[in-house]
């Protein structure tokens, strides 16, 4: 939801970067000349208006527009009303549309990099996952990879720890992976396969069908407020956790080259503090919606929530970290960007450990 508080920040922002350095409030031609507006296109890889992920660019575009006064409208289009869910990098680098939604490492096969700036199992949670972008060298390099593609990326929410994923049976033991057909992408596509188990990639909206028909055997979406508005219980009783795969799964804005750099700069600044506000404000929706969904999926209809056995868990650990190994072993830039994600988690563990970590134990 696009909040009073959000705009607020925003409005603050874009007023101290447009009062530096002004001098005189008193008009002239130059301000009386009428300025260039723009008109962008955004295209999704959600189906329009969704809750939480499909508002995210929703929400992007009405304060775009009301903090530049009108002189940049965007207009979003959900998956496949102009490009396929998953044609939303190509549309966008080759300025079919000026911006996109969507979550990087849905484009692991444009570069193996790219995947890193989405999840990385077992690596770092959302306020991790922010600070490494913001402050840890995490969005330069990003912005690296994704340059010879024609393509600015931004920052684009975050959902939080995400579920493990929906189940049509118990999963008791590694055993019970063999075989398993599941939409599970990225890295943790690559983790599941080592396991015994068929990876599979599907846009949101095709989840359900998929699950219901038997064209999947389980599902990973996002978490409870998503999962419930798909209805993904009506076709898998087993909820697991914990979201081993991605523990603070981040999103993003991508826009084309050539319509970032025909902006002038206070509509860029406009951009970027808009896209900061989004990533946060996604976060907060997801914290405060996820457990009265929850609470309805095990009450009113009946999952059956469960937590994965720890010798699965310690098997996806150990599987994980072999398959970021060969993956960085095979591509220098997803080599660069994994030394960096790495040193910063190793930096930031101790502290999660005695702050967020020891107030949770000694939370009733």
């Amino acid at each position: 939801m696009w909040t009073r508080t959000s705009l607020l920040w925003l409005t603050l922002g874009i007023l101290a970067l447009s009062g530096c350095g002004k001098e005189s409030e008193t008009p002239t031609a130059l301000d009386a000349a009428p300025q260039q507006t723009f008109e962008w296109k955004m295209v999704t890889t959600w189906p329009r208006n969704y809750p939480g992920l499909g508002m995210a660019p929703e929400n992007f575009a009405k304060a775009v527009t009301e903090m530049s006064n009108g002189r940049l409208k965007v207009k979003v289009h959900g998956a496949g009303e102009l490009v396929p869910a998953m044609g939303v990098f190509d549309a966008v680098a080759r300025g079919a549309v000026e911006m996109g939604h969507g979550a990087a490492y849905y484009w692991k096969g444009k570069s193996p990099a790219a995947q890193f700036f989405t999840a990385v199992p077992f690596g770092l949670n959302a306020q991790e996952m922010n600070g490494w972008l913001h402050y840890g060298g995490g969005m330069e390099l990003w912005r690296e990879v994704y340059a010879p593609f024609n393509l600015v990326p931004f920052a684009g929410g975050s959902t939080g720890v995400q579920m493990a994923g929906w189940f049509k049976k118990e999963i008791n033991s590694v055993e019970d992976i063999q075989g398993l057909k599941m939409r599970i992408p990225g890295l943790a596509g690559e983790v599941f396969q080592r396991l015994g188990g068929v990876p599979v990639t599907l846009p949101g909206g095709e989840l359900f069908t998929a699950l219901q028909t038997g064209s999947i055997d389980a599902t990973e979406w996002v978490g409870p407020y998503n999962d419930l508005t798909f209805g993904l219980h009506k076709a898998a009783k087993y909820y697991y956790y914990p979201g081993w795969h991605e523990p603070g799964a981040m999103l993003e804005f991508i826009v084309n080259k050539e319509a970032w750099d025909a902006l002038p700069p206070d509509l860029q600044a406009i951009v970027s503090y808009a896209t900061r506000a989004i990533n946060q404000d996604m976060l907060d929706e997801y914290t405060a919606r996820n457990n009265a969904a929850l609470k309805e999926l095990v009450n009113k209809h009946g999952v059956q929530l469960r937590k994965l056995p720890d010798d699965v868990v310690d098997a996806l650990r150990t599987t994980s970290q072999q398959v970021i190994e060969e993956t960085i072993a095979k591509d220098e830039a997803a080599k660069k960007v994994y030394a960096s994600f790495k040193a910063f988690r190793e930096d930031v563990m101790p502290y999660t450990a005695i702050s967020e970590g020891a107030f949770l134990d000694i939370r009733e």
